[in-house]
């Protein structure tokens, strides 16, 4: 169980930070209903996500792609990237370094 708060991001969707390290950061994004979106962006952090469950289209620089459970990849620095959910679920992400954005 995490102590940190459960964060509304959006529309149906909402982050809560798992555990920090100031080199490592783990967090889980929920998306609530199928539409939900997490806008295009791009940040300096290595970030890996890991398809905890739901179906989501990610945009990840020029490449498009849909994950589902147990899919997983890596976004590199600076690389925009975003998604829209298909089906509820959930993503957990890593960042090194940590989001201090996020804390």
């Amino acid at each position: 169980m995490s102590d940190f708060p459960i964060v509304e991001t959006g529309p149906d969707v909402t982050r809560q930070v798992l555990s920090d390290h100031s080199d490592l950061m783990v967090v889980a994004f929920r998306f609530g209903a199928k539409g939900a979106e997490g806008a295009l962006h791009n940040h300096p952090h290595v970030q890996s996500t890991y398809v905890e469950s739901g179906r989501f289209r990610f945009t990840l620089g020029d490449e498009v792609r849909e994950v589902g459970p147990g899919d997983s990849f890596v976004v590199p620095s600076m690389q925009t990237h975003g998604c829209i959910c298909l089906e509820p679920g959930s993503l957990i992400d890593c960042f090194t370094p940590r989001r201090d954005d996020f804390l």
